[in-house]
């Protein structure tokens, strides 16, 4: 073996334990915000308590929400380098899957935003039926690396 592939055998684990980690980060903090927003759409315009949802959303979003899901990428994408799966087909289809809950992130973040702002586009039923979003694309996606169907 050489100097290389001894250091990648080594830090393999490592990555693959820290990848894991902080999807699970990035996960529970995707289910925990739309209920964030939902106790936020029911609390008083202009009350203390609508002002302290808009700050525990802000410091979800900035403090573990975002930097997770930035080390996730970072980590899924040395992961696939090491492991040299580009041409996988389950690596593709698990990219998408994790495009689509980027997006969902992103929306969520920007819908927030509007929420700060006393705008609410969405019915707390809404809110609730996307809650269920991060769940079913994080199981497809455990799924597909598991068990590698394709």
């Amino acid at each position: 073996m050489t100097d290389w592939e001894i250091t990648l055998a080594v830090l393999y684990p490592w990555l693959k334990a820290a990848h894991i980690i902080f999807v699970i980060f990035w996960v529970a903090g995707l289910f925990l915000l739309p209920r964030y927003y939902i106790y936020h759409q029911e609390a008083a315009a202009g009350s203390d308590e609508e002002a302290r949802w808009v700050e525990r959303e802000r410091k979800l979003r900035n403090i573990i929400l975002t930097p997770s899901m930035i080390i996730v990428w970072a980590l899924g994408i040395a992961l696939a380098f090491v492991l040299n799966v580009w041409d996988q087909g389950w690596l593709h289809a698990k990219l998408l899957f994790v495009i689509g809950l980027s997006v969902y992130h992103g929306y969520m973040v920007g819908y927030g935003k509007k929420l700060a702002k006393g705008q609410h586009p969405v019915s707390g039923r809404a809110l609730r039926m996307m809650n269920e979003v991060p769940g079913i694309v994080t199981a497809v996606i455990v799924i597909l690396v598991v068990v590698k169907p394709f």
